[in-house]
């Protein structure tokens, strides 16, 4: 009798294609990754880049890539590549930096699988505005299909999105505070040491002026005595 070995099925990590077509639109990649991956540190989520997400074990072709993807429920930090039925979580917001060379994909292929997927939100952003005249549009699904979202709120993440030249801004539902990015935050750490610095100015010569009003008291009674 002859015993079969499997060999086991190999699921690529990468495809030696660049993860996008212009500086801008890497930048924004990277920029929501940050953004994103910053405010969810303290939850149990990961939130991916240009990776292969599968969708279907045994498969090794049925896969995508998007720009971004968020998932909760998950053990966090990042993985060469994303397997549903191995985390045994579905993405819950997947984002695309858009543009004309791949608007067909995102508007119909790509729209059409994260629905089918269950990704609760997807969010089209075209930095250029070569195509989504207002650069930025979302959408929610409903009873399994994708219906735009209106204000710019994702309830998924409990941000309102907005755009910011060529990148995405983000705010918190809960108390309207913008996600700074990392150069806004080396600016205002730069801002918070100046006032410190103009703070200590400030006492270091209040201190001194006290001094030497008491030095003139005490010499005050030292010639005229006590009031």
């Amino acid at each position: 009798m002859t015993t079969t070995i499997a060999t086991p099925i190999h699921y690529p990590s990468g495809d030696g294609q660049p993860i996008a077509e212009t500086f801008d639109h890497v930048y924004a990649i990277f920029n929501t990754i940050e953004l994103l991956r910053l405010y969810l540190r303290h939850e149990q989520a990961c939130i991916l880049g240009n990776q292969f997400l599968y969708y279907e074990e045994g498969s090794p072709t049925k896969r995508c890539a998007p720009d971004v993807m968020v998932i909760f429920g998950v053990e966090p930090g990042g993985r060469d590549n994303y397997k549903i039925w191995e985390e045994g979580q579905v993405p819950r917001v997947a984002f695309e930096m858009t543009s004309p060379d791949t608007e067909e994909e995102d508007e119909g292929f790509k729209k059409k699988l994260y629905a089918e997927i269950g990704i609760s939100e997807y969010w089209q952003f075209d930095p250029k505005g070569q195509w989504i005249k207002e650069k930025l549009r979302g959408f929610r699904l409903v009873n399994g299909k994708y219906v735009p979202i209106v204000n710019g709120q994702s309830l998924s993440l409990g941000l309102r999105l907005e755009v910011a030249g060529r990148l995405i801004a983000f705010y918190r539902l809960d108390n309207g505070e913008k996600l700074l990015t990392p150069l806004e935050l080396s600016e205002r750490k730069e801002e918070l040491q100046a006032e410190t610095q103009l703070l200590e100015q400030q006492l270091t010569a209040e201190r001194s002026a006290n001094e030497t009003l008491q030095q003139q008291l005490d010499r005050y009674r030292e010639q005229f005595g006590e009031l």
